[in-house]
């Protein structure tokens, strides 16, 4: 029995028959339940909905509402949308190519990989404009260490400058090799 409650992210779609599918057949996601409704249970407030759930792996469950009533969906146009994407893990970097090749090979546009040098990730777009992120870890025990050495300078150093913080300059100027 799956727990639906835990792990969840919920995202707004336009079509919720077409995120099912193209989330089953792009990234390989279950359709585990489906719930609709006539009006909001918390408000009671008449709204009719459909409601999906995909199993996303790792006991992390992304779910859909789909709003028939409602204005098109849109993004926080305030946010720059490459802030604004779901990311999910892989286990490693041949199964991130096999992915790419998967949705190349399906017209969907892929960006990267891209070498964060703690891991690699690729991105592209659902049907509904999300912008999501598949990532698989290449950090070594020594780059996790000295992260976790700065992090603290560094959010006091943000807090106070709204400047970005030079303690992990090494993650991008080639000093630390994997």
């Amino acid at each position: 029995m799956r727990d639906y409650c835990s792990g969840a992210y919920t995202y707004r779609c336009r079509d919720a028959k077409e995120t099912v599918e193209w989330y089953g057949r792009h990234l390989g996601m279950e359709f585990v339940l489906a719930i609709a409704e006539d009006e909001v249970p918390s408000t009671k407030e008449p709204d009719p909905y459909m409601h999906v759930f995909l199993d996303a792996g790792g006991g992390n469950i992304l779910a859909f509402f789909e709003l028939p009533t409602k204005t098109e969906m849109d993004r926080d146009r305030n946010t720059p949308l490459w802030v604004q994407h779901l990311a999910l893990k892989v286990a490693s970097e041949a199964d991130l190519m096999a992915a790419k090749e998967r949705l190349v090979a399906a017209n969907i546009k892929v960006i990267g990989p891209v070498d964060h040098t703690l891991f690699q990730s690729i991105y592209f777009f659902d049907p509904n404009g999300h912008r999501i992120e598949l990532a698989c870890e290449t950090q070594t025990p020594e780059m996790k260490r000295r992260l976790d050495e700065v992090k603290w300078p560094m959010i006091e150093e943000w807090s106070r400058t709204r400047r970005a913080p030079k303690h992990a300059n090494w993650l991008h100027d080639g000093s630390m090799k994997k």
